[in-house]
């Protein structure tokens, strides 16, 4: 397991003329090409895009769970070449061990890792529940919560090993409106308490409007940067605040529409 670099000077991703052909029993799929963009350490960056062009395929490779066909990712100044510690992922659907409480579920990356989880462990796990939104629910099994409150606890054991970054695989899109918007809020919360360098995969304009810093718009298939778009709305993006963006809000969704249609056309 690659350990963090903490030279700050580094950025904390970077990828570096990354190209991804997948051949399967069907034929070959050219899933990313030619993908140039750096992401500052704890910036939140949400990649947006249409499906099937290659975003998760992004996550993975900076994960370290798949190597690039062409061209290189590298972390903290560091080529990724296997899966690294500092690199917490909530995937889109939580994928709880179904018999494990909420708090056994959290601990059990380390208990993977080390096989043993000690009391000052326990207590952090109980901390992170709370700091999602769960306090008094761990002891709960996942068939005792609802879809938020386990993308929840997912959330929570993403931030257990404590990495510098968070990779998030269209985490909400399972989810209704109203409790997508909540997990949106609460994601944001968490970020600005314990800042973390976050990758957001999501297919929503107003999603990738609401959360991030920053927005990288891929192109079909193959996947290609088309726009690198600084969001330019205060924080919070919600009540006074979000009445006061309601106009630049709806001309960045026009915006950033018009380039997924055209390009989707």
């Amino acid at each position: 397991m690659t350990p963090a670099n903490d030279r700050p000077g580094d950025p904390a991703i970077v990828f570096d003329g990354l190209g991804q052909v997948f051949h399967t029993r069907s034929g070959r799929t050219h899933a990313l090409d030619h993908v140039d963009f750096t992401v500052a350490r704890h910036q939140f960056v949400a990649v947006l895009g249409p499906s099937g062009c290659g975003k998760s395929t992004l996550l993975r490779m900076i994960a370290g769970l798949l190597q690039p066909t062409s061209g290189e990712v590298r972390v903290f100044g560091l080529k990724v070449a296997e899966p690294r510690d500092d690199v917490g992922i909530v995937f889109q659907k939580p994928t709880l061990l179904p018999w494990a409480s909420a708090e056994d579920n959290v601990v059990f990356p380390l208990r993977h890792k080390t096989g043993r989880v000690d009391a000052a462990d326990w207590e952090r796990a109980r901390a992170l529940l709370t700091t999602v939104g769960l306090g008094g629910f761990e002891e709960r099994l996942p068939a005792e919560l609802s879809g938020g409150m386990q993308q929840r606890v997912g959330i929570a054991r993403a931030l257990f090993m404590e990495p510098d970054i968070l990779l998030m695989d269209e985490p909400f899109s399972a989810l209704d409106a109203l409790t997508r918007e909540e997990m949106g809020f609460e994601l944001v919360r968490v970020w600005e308490a314990q800042p973390k360098t976050v990758v957001f995969i999501t297919h929503s304009i107003s999603e990738a409007l609401l959360l991030a810093d920053r927005i990288v718009v891929m192109s079909p298939r193959p996947g290609r940067v088309i726009e690198d778009l600084i969001v330019p709305l205060s924080r919070p993006r919600a009540g006074e605040t979000g009445f006061q963006n309601a106009g630049k809000i709806h001309e960045l969704s026009g915006h950033l529409r018009s380039l997924l249609v055209q390009r989707a056309a």
